[in-house]
């Protein structure tokens, strides 16, 4: 069309019209460009698509397993929140007078055939613009992109990621949070101001003509059957999964997309739970114990500015909205100073993964870039193991089985994965000592837990989740490293003090009295598990791990009091391995979320000791495969 100045914009995580720096310049600056195109790509390498094949075709693109675990790579929690989250921003972009195309392969190819098309139907395209995103993949994809324009004449640009919380690239950021913090104080001050959601008629209008999705690939023109086709062949790849309890319901009920993401922001400053954040953010049951807004900040559908912002208006009263919320008009509160520095850690982690690079998915982890870690993390898979692995990779395989079942026999980990399985979602709080558990008491590669999170999280974040798990691990940034360790006995009397999240989560263990037994099942007494009909069960007779501990006193306030008991245990199924306490740590909780670190100025105590295996082939549960609910041996690339 002669004339004509086509822009593409390729959409990934900034699935927002507010704040988006991209959509501003095309509304306010005089550009040039007469239509846009805005596209977001399903990336086939990320969420598997094969939903979207047209009758009797194969994919071109393999399955989107993860390397290790060979899990997929976006669990059906996230497949739907993502694509609620698409249909939303297609809806506002619609009501701006715009609107939003939605194509299926790698982002080179979609690309290429863009430009192809549209160029022999006389509508060429001038330029192609998207996000930066900082992440090994997403930058390959970058390249991948710029490369297809250079070859077809057209102009490429790379935006800067405003996601980010303050405006930062330091050249040397400093390997422990806490540094980078003390440059950044006070948080309040530091971020710029937000950009405004575009007026309505102020985008470039669609082009008159826009290319068909390319076979063997259809894109449906409802959402209904567009969320249809992306959880169809997205399966849970558990032979055994776990019974949804009766009474348990979902702490993350949010549907995505930017307006609900507003929604919830604005809810929490009315009913106060700003105000309360730093007092309530380690709670296991409910709704608004945390912010939940960790789901819409991964895929840029509010931005972090923004939340901010809207923080401001309350803490100076220049809201009236908020005039009845707790904190209106009195400033900074603990709250949401803690609010903002989870914020921070979110930029923190994402500049990690900028100075790392490809070190984010490598067994040895951050530290294994400077050379100083070295460790032979336990596996299922044969070709890697030690020779003298213990135990090996076959019985790891069935506790990696039971850890993703939740049935390892610690209440407080198996609530937590229950939770995980059925809702996407589990607490921080929790999320800190599964990835505890996994990779310091039981030594197993901490990558398998990473990619299981990856896949099950309504909230993944790639650098809030790969660094969190190195970070517990003790291989990433905690300068403490190996020497934290959470006990998940004592962390399950100090936060679910009532047992009522492990009991909702884990029903077998519903009616048991003592908080000890319900955390540890197997140290209950053989006449309560005849009476409840659990004597049996797996969780009982073969523990994938024992913590010897041991409440002495009567509770005092809101936590149980409790002491050590050194030494080996009492035998039977009441044995356990002996264990002493060691270090101090706690965790934290918004930009936590996906693994969680512990904050780098608390001080708790927590258990240090070696992890006691059962080792045993007689496990119920068969394996899982990709794919499919039939058993398999473990497999997979370690690429440490």
């Amino acid at each position: 069309m002669a004339g004509s100045k086509l822009l593409v914009y390729l959409l990934r995580r900034d699935l927002r019209a507010t704040d988006n720096p991209i959509l501003h310049h095309l509304a306010t600056a005089d550009h040039g460009f007469t239509h846009l195109l805005p596209v977001y790509v399903l990336p086939p390498h990320q969420i598997e698509v094969s939903g979207f094949l047209t009758e009797n075709q194969k994919s071109p693109y393999p399955k989107a397993l993860s390397q290790v675990g060979r899990f997929w790579r976006c669990g059906p929690h996230r497949a739907k929140f993502t694509a609620e989250s698409v249909w939303d921003l297609k809806d506002s972009l619609e009501d701006l007078g715009s609107g939003l195309v939605l194509r299926i392969g790698s982002f080179s190819d979609v690309v290429r055939q863009l430009i192809q098309a549209l160029n022999d139907n006389h509508h060429s395209v001038d330029a192609v613009w998207m996000t930066e995103d900082v992440s090994s993949e997403e930058v390959d994809d970058q390249d991948a992109v710029s490369a297809v324009c250079s070859e077809k004449s057209v102009g490429f640009k790379l935006w800067r990621d405003d996601k980010y919380f303050i405006d930062d690239n330091p050249k040397e950021l400093p390997d422990v949070f806490t540094s980078y913090r003390k440059t950044q104080e006070p948080l309040r001050e530091r971020p710029r101001r937000s950009l405004p959601r575009p007026q309505a008629g102020s985008l470039p209008p669609l082009p008159p003509w826009t290319p068909p999705q390319d076979a063997p690939f259809q894109v449906p023109d409802t959402y209904e059957e567009f969320e249809r086709r992306l959880l169809q062949p997205i399966d849970y790849m558990l032979a055994n999964p776990p019974v949804l309890p009766q009474d348990a319901k979902s702490a993350h009920p949010f549907d995505g997309g930017e307006s609900f993401a507003w929604e919830r922001l604005r809810h929490l400053i009315r009913t106060g739970g700003m105000c309360t954040y730093q007092e309530t953010r380690n709670g296991l049951l409910g709704k608004d114990y945390s912010t939940k807004l960790s789901g819409y900040l991964a895929l840029g559908c509010i931005s972090a500015r923004s939340i901010h912002e809207e923080l401001l208006k309350l803490e100076d009263g220049t809201d009236q909205a908020y005039a009845r919320a707790r904190g209106f008009d009195r400033g900074e509160n603990e709250g949401t100073k803690a609010v903002r520095f989870e914020l921070l850690w979110r930029d923190y982690m994402r500049l990690c993964t900028k100075k790392f690079g490809a070190q984010l998915f490598r067994v040895s982890g951050f530290k294994g870039a400077t050379g100083q870690y070295e460790k032979k993390w336990k596996t299922a898979d044969k070709k890697t193991a030690a020779i003298d692995q213990d135990p090996s990779p076959e019985e790891v395989g069935t506790i990696i089985d039971r850890f993703l079942e939740g049935t390892t026999g610690m209440g407080f980990i198996d609530a937590s994965q229950r939770e995980l399985y059925h809702t996407g979602y589990t607490s921080n709080r929790a999320r800190q000592n599964v990835a505890s558990f996994f990779s310091k008491h039981l030594g197993i590669d901490w990558r398998y837990g990473a990619e299981w999170y990856e896949m099950m999280l309504v909230d993944y974040d790639v650098s809030s989740n790969w660094a969190n798990w190195q970070y517990v691990a003790g291989v990433g940034n905690d300068p403490r490293g190996d020497a934290r360790i959470f006990n998940p006995v004592k962390q399950a009397f100090d936060y679910d003090n009532n047992g009522a999240y492990v009991r909702t989560w884990v029903p077998e263990v519903k009616y048991i009295e003592k908080l000890e037994n319900v955390f540890q099942v197997w140290t209950t007494d053989e006449e309560e598990l005849l009476k409840y009909g659990i004597v049996d069960d797996i969780m009982v007779t073969q523990p994938v791990k024992k913590i010897d501990f041991q409440v002495d006193r009567k509770p005092r306030g809101p936590r149980r009091p409790y002491r050590w008991r050194r030494g080996p245990g009492r035998g039977g199924r009441r044995g356990g391995g002996g264990g002493h306490s060691s270090g101090s740590g706690d965790y934290s909780d918004m930009g936590r979320h996906n693994g969680g670190p512990p904050s780098p100025e608390s001080d708790r105590q927590f258990y240090n000791g070696e992890a006691s295996y059962i080792q045993s082939n007689q496990h119920p549960h068969g394996g899982w495969a990709p794919g499919g609910n039939q058993a398999m041996s473990w497999r997979g690339n370690s690429n440490g």
